[in-house]
């Protein structure tokens, strides 16, 4: 009897878990909804370069304050996961559609993708607890698949951005994008509210404590989870934000089509989907510490070099395809870390407290990115970036010297 339940038990956890990464690509499309269609927007608002850098950096801050708000009142372990799912995805959409059919100015659309990225903090960490509740031994492999997922629905309006409505390739419409975005994210609150299930492993109902969320910084081997976390993340969003833009410069100047940029500009963030799931993989049999160490290194030493290629644009794409697959190959492992050391009545407020803090920083690294670029050329602009690599080495490095790292990837650290 138990050995015939065993394969149904299996196969509901995969279905779930398809389910629910399925529904994360779908949401995260809002993200860089508007980042994809800078260009057009450029032309249409006169956008200036920090204005340009508002159209991500609004949804970060919007990220951060509804992250915060959620750790502080613990509502992604008092609310069920999935309705806070459902209902953050719906209400992204509807803020995030709304720029396409009623506004025609800057100032509106940075309030609205600010109210976008506040909802998309229901998304993301309820997620990533969703995940941990159908996995233990592989729990990396898990949260590695939703990260993945989240990748490849980041890097979807990307694509969306590639297809023409008329004979000049470059003359590409922006509102459609957006509203394409939108339209998945509803799809994706219906999946979530209609066939999303926790899993087996949820711990019970957490009771109100605000004072939980100080634990990010106040334990020791947690709060060395989330410096290795903000090292990835100093290096991430710029990266993603504007590897893109500097690719179709690297296009246009060698006299290359446009629609060819643009889908390399798709598949450098994309790729990202199959490294965070191969790494989640390896860290479950190899370590976490093992794994991410080698993904910080591989993506720090792309961020010294990548601007060196720039008047190369095949090769420039070839090297940032190594980057975008190393970049956020390790992101899932900083998750799952935190979720395996933090106390498991609180795994959704430690999660999301986590993305707060990273996302917050990458407002910095963002922003700073186009004076950079303006005042040393493309070729020096990400090397700062390396920063954040060597910060997350050293602090997984320490991680893995205390006692409390065993709690990681079943004693493989």
């Amino acid at each position: 009897m138990a050995a015939s339940l065993k394969p149904q038990t299996h196969q509901g956890k995969w279905r779930s878990m398809a389910l629910l990464a399925v529904a994360e690509l779908l949401a995260m499309s809002l993200w860089f909804s508007a980042s994809a269609v800078i260009p057009q927007l450029t032309e249409a608002w006169q956008l200036s370069g920090a204005e340009q850098s508002w159209l991500t950096m609004s949804v970060q801050i919007g990220f951060v304050v509804g992250a915060l708000f959620s750790s502080i009142l613990t509502l992604a372990d008092r609310v069920p996961a999935r309705w806070l799912f459902a209902v953050s995805a719906l209400l992204g959409a509807l803020f995030n559609g709304a720029i396409p059919l009623f506004v025609n100015s800057t100032e509106a659309a940075l309030v609205l993708r600010f109210l976008t990225g506040i909802t998309l903090a229901g998304v993301y960490p309820p997620g990533m607890k969703l995940m941990a509740t159908w996995c233990k031994e592989d729990r990396g492999l898990c949260i590695g698949l939703l990260v993945g997922a989240l990748t490849v629905g980041s890097a979807s309006p990307h694509l969306f951005n590639v297809l023409p409505v008329g004979p000049d390739s470059a003359a590409l419409p922006w509102r459609p994008v957006l509203l394409t975005a939108s339209g998945l994210a509803v799809t994706a609150a219906l999946m979530a509210a209609l066939f999303i299930r926790e899993g087996p492993l949820l711990s019970g109902g957490a009771k109100f404590d605000w004072r939980y969320a100080s634990k990010a910084l106040t334990d020791k081997a947690v709060r060395l989870a989330n410096f290795g976390y903000l090292g990835h993340m100093w290096e991430l969003y710029a990266m993603w934000t504007w590897v893109p833009i500097f690719l179709l410069a690297s296009y246009e100047q060698a006299g290359l089509s446009a629609v060819y940029a643009r889908l390399a500009g798709f598949a450098v963030i994309a790729v990202g989907g199959l490294g965070s799931v191969m790494a989640g993989r390896l860290a479950d049999r190899w370590g976490r510490v093992r794994t991410t160490t080698l993904s910080l290194l591989v993506s720090g030493g792309s961020a010294l070099i990548v601007g060196f290629f720039f008047g190369k644009p095949l090769l420039l794409t070839a090297l940032c395809l190594v980057w975008g697959f190393a970049v956020v190959a390790d992101s899932a492992q900083f998750s799952t870390a935190v979720s395996e050391l933090s106390d498991p009545h609180y795994v959704g407020t430690a999660l999301t407290v986590q993305t707060s803090m990273g996302f917050l920083l990458t407002l910095f690294t963002i922003r700073m990115i186009p004076p950079l670029q303006n005042w040393l050329g493309w070729e020096w602009a990400f090397t700062l970036l390396a920063l954040g690599p060597i910060f997350g080495l050293w602090s997984m490095q320490s991680l893995k010297k205390l006692p409390e790292a065993a709690k990681m990837a079943s004693g493989n650290k």
